[in-house]
Order: structure tokens, then sequence, then C-alpha cells
């Protein structure tokens, strides 16, 4: 850290606390002059601190827009409008052509009066690039999943539309049936897609009231034998003195709906539907119990997740050793259970395959008790 001697020193404990900052930070006075920048302004710039303390910020640290214009010409934070209070984040390039994120505050003794400080905060622009990776590679990934229930939707429509009378009565309602399971595919995508954009943009909403667990489960079940599983797959095991949970009734659908999936499409038999006090530890030794909430659990009797992929299976786009699903499904399930201010792991089941325990509230939020 650097300081010119007529400024007064910053108390330790800021300038400490400013040197951990995660970002690069550059102050000047009301003259334009540097006095003081962080180490991280230095990493980031590749600009050494000796080389800016004292001297002009707007010679010394040239930044310009995408068209090339000078930032300093542009915003004038010393002789322009005396109501400016600073600039918001924009990306901006330096003399060495590499990209920052800058923001500026100006400082003012008083209303309307001329800034006595300047401070600019850049920004390294790597986590913007990996999110731009990473929405790049869910706009690849719902590319490659559209295309292909898509094309099925669109080749046995035409089909039908043209060769309507060549074909029998079976052989319409099995290219109509693959219609509309690919239609559903797709409705399910975009589903998933547009609460993936909710939970990373932290607006998930969810309505609780007052659900039977067992009920809940039972109705699962006969979806699922409903559409050729046998109901002898199934096993409900739910203790009587199992209390209701609070839960948003869609949210809970979409969450179960997923795990038993999983369950069914990976085991090799019956699929457990159960209940426990909820605990939180990893092993029995750890285990304790938690007020006010309980666990819902769905296992299988499969090959079972190994313990080094057990906290990706929440990450995006993890299919495991096989694919057939977008990769989504999970880590939209851990973003529906958090916002119901619960937690969820997956573990070993008692018949060797996996198991995914997570838990619920058995009380109304605050805000409706």
């Amino acid at each position: 850290m650097f300081f010119r001697d007529e400024e007064l020193m910053a108390p330790a404990e800021a300038a400490r606390a400013v040197e951990m900052l995660p970002d690069g930070l550059v102050a000047a006075d009301g003259r334009a002059r540097v006095i003081y920048c962080n180490s991280r302004f230095e990493q980031i710039t590749g600009i050494a601190a000796a080389d800016l303390v004292g001297h002009d910020l707007r010679e010394v640290l040239t930044l310009q827009d995408s068209d090339g214009s000078s930032w300093w010409d542009c915003t004038r934070p010393w002789d322009g409008l005396r109501t400016r209070t600073g600039h918001r984040e924009k990306l901006l390039m330096l003399g060495n052509g590499r990209e920052v994120l800058v923001t500026a505050s100006y400082i003012r003794p008083a209303r309307s009066q001329p800034v006595n400080r300047v401070i600019v905060m850049l920004r390294d622009t790597e986590h913007r690039r990996r999110t731009e990776a990473n929405h790049a590679a869910l706009i690849s990934t719902v590319a490659h999943e559209l295309r292909s229930p898509l094309t099925s939707v669109k080749g046995f429509s035409s089909t039908l539309l043209r060769r309507w009378e060549r074909f029998s009565d079976e052989q319409k309602r099995l290219m109509i049936e693959t219609i509309e399971a690919d239609a559903d595919r797709v409705t399910r995508l975009i589903s998933e897609l547009l609460d993936v954009s909710r939970i990373d943009a932290g607006r998930l909403q969810i309505r609780p009231q007052p659900l039977d667990v067992a009920a809940i489960y039972e109705r699962h079940v006969e979806r699922a034998v409903a559409t050729g599983h046998e109901r002898e797959q199934f096993v409900v095991d739910v203790p009587d003195d199992t209390p209701e949970i609070w839960a948003d009734p869609d949210r809970l659908d979409q969450i179960l709906a997923n795990l038993i999936e999983n369950a069914v499409r990976h085991g090799e038999g019956t699929v457990t539907l159960g209940a426990a006090p909820a605990h939180d530890g990893q092993t029995a030794l750890a285990r304790r119990r938690l007020e006010g909430q309980v666990d819902l659990v769905v296992s299988d009797n499969g090959k079972g997740i190994e313990q080094a992929h057990r906290e990706l299976v929440f990450s995006r786009f993890w299919h495991g050793s096989g694919r057939g699903s977008t990769g989504l499904g999970l880590y939209v399930v851990k973003g529906l259970v958090e916002a119901h201010g619960g937690r969820i792991l997956v573990e070993d089941a008692p018949s060797g395959g996996a198991q995914f325990r997570f838990s619920l509230p058995t009380e109304p939020p605050d805000y409706l008790a």
C-alpha cells in the first residue's frame, strides 16, 4: 500500500480490510493525483504502485470504451457535472488490451461541490467469462436436447398429414402417442430452464401449505403405475407419527417426480419412499434430530453413486456414467429444496443403491405463523 506523505493515513484496520478486497482499488484526490492503491489493483493492471502514487490517474491508468474512446474524457469526474456520485460497473479496456469491469465513486465535501476523492474499483473479468461459458454450455445443451423431440414431432406430424389414409388406426395412435411424449419432453425441458433461471437469479418463489407425506407418496405411486410400472415395484414406508410438512405442493411434486424417475431409471427393482426424523450427519455417529424438520427419503437398489461423485450430482449437466436426461433435474431439485429452507444429500441406501434424503419443515414459515 502507498500513501502520499501529506495525506492522512487510514487506520491500520481499514488498510488491512482494503488489502483483503478481491477487487482492485485506486483512490485519487481532488486534483486527480493518485494517493493510494491496493495490491490487487497492481495484480489486475500490471502497474506498480510506485508508478501510480503522486501521478495523474488519467495519465497512468488508460481506460477505453469498446469503440476506443477514452473513458476519462467521457466521464470527466473532476470537472464534469457536480451532481454525479459515480458510475455503475462497465466493461472497459486497459492500455494493454486487457478487459476489466470498472466502477467509480465520487466523494464530495458537500452537495454540488467539486470532488475531493475519486475511488475507482477494478474487477477481473474471469468470473464473467466463466458465466458466459456456462451460458454458452446451457444454450448448446438446450439446442441439442430440443432438436431430437422437435424433429420427431415434425416428422410424425408431417407424415400423418400427408399419408393419413395409408396408416391403420393402431399406427396412427402410436404416432400420436409419440408426438405427445416428445411434446411433454419439450415442455419439461423448458420448465427446467425457467427454474434454473429463477434459481440463479434468486427469484424462485414457493407457496407452502400443510401436506400429508404418505398421501403425497401414494399419489406419485399411482401416477407411476398409470404410466406402466408395476405397483409392487414401490414401497411406501411412512411411520404413523410422521408430522405434516409445510411445502409448496407443485414444487414438492416436481422434486419427487424427478427423484422417483431417477430411482426407476437407475435402480434394479424396488423403489422405497420413506420418511424419518431429520438428521445432519453423513454417518450414524454424526446424526442428531433437527427440530421442526422431517426427512423425506427416496432410495433404490441399483449400483449407487460413488462417494467422489456425490457432490457433483447436484451440479448442472451431471450425467454420471450415462446420459438420457438434460442433467438439469437434480440441480433444480437442490434449488427447490433449499428454497423451502431444507437441504438434500445422497447416501448409500440400505439395499446398497442410492438414497436421496432431503429435509422439509414441519412448521409454517414465520410470515404465515
